[in-house]
């Protein structure tokens, strides 16, 4: 339970699907109510895809280039806690490119919006694949897999649930709430990417007292 608990929680506060609520009601504002719900539903589909090949294939990546696990954790450290800093400066979507303008005129015109960008880059990024990869490299056991897919559907699930949801989200919280929240969420990011990091530190450092 501890583990699925981990897991989910890194997930959600990564991906922060709260911060994606008001992005995801611009982009949808035209659209009818069962074509928001039919855009929820692929979106947390294809979050969900995404992490599971990033679970599994993740590792041969590493081994592709030829990349140690510690090197992994402080690069993807890196990227995880800079996103914490985005989501705490209030910088969200800029951080996830979705402050250019071509990029808007570029949304505009795109009828579906599922795949990019709200599931890449703005839910599944860099810093929820890299977490992922370096799961998959430290739980090897079948029921810790297992585990672990639980947590990614959970997290798919809720994605679904509150982008469905979003038009409520935004009544009740407001614009003012939704920040305060990613702003809780982007503390607790950026000491799940500190601690990463110096879990990586740690460890090379006790290989070189070897």
């Amino acid at each position: 339970m501890s583990l699925f608990l981990l897991t989910f929680g890194a997930l959600f506060s990564i991906m922060n699907p709260l911060g994606s609520v008001p992005i995801f009601i611009g982009l949808t504002q035209q659209n009818t109510k069962k074509e928001k719900s039919h855009t929820s539903f692929l979106t947390s589909l294809n979050v969900l895809i995404i992490l599971v090949i990033s679970y599994f294939a993740g590792k041969y990546v590493l081994f592709l280039f030829g990349i140690s696990l510690d090197s992994l954790k402080i690069a993807g450290g890196l990227i995880i806690a800079s996103s914490g800093f985005a989501l705490l400066t209030g910088k969200f979507a800029e951080h996830k490119g979705m402050g250019k303008v071509g990029v808007r005129k570029d949304l505009e015109t795109r009828s579906d919006i599922s795949l990019t960008p709200l599931a890449i880059p703005m839910l599944a990024g860099p810093g929820t694949i890299s977490l992922l990869i370096t799961y998959n490299q430290e739980y090897h056991a079948s029921n810790e897999i297992l585990i672990i897919l639980g947590a990614m559907l959970a997290s798919a699930a809720s994605i679904y649930l509150i982008l469905r949801s979003s038009q409520y989200i935004a009544k009740v919280l407001g614009a003012s709430g939704i920040n305060a929240l990613s702003r809780i969420i982007g503390f607790i990011v950026i000491a799940i990417g500190i601690e990463y990091i110096t879990s990586a530190i740690i460890n090379i450092v006790n290989a070189l007292k070897v």
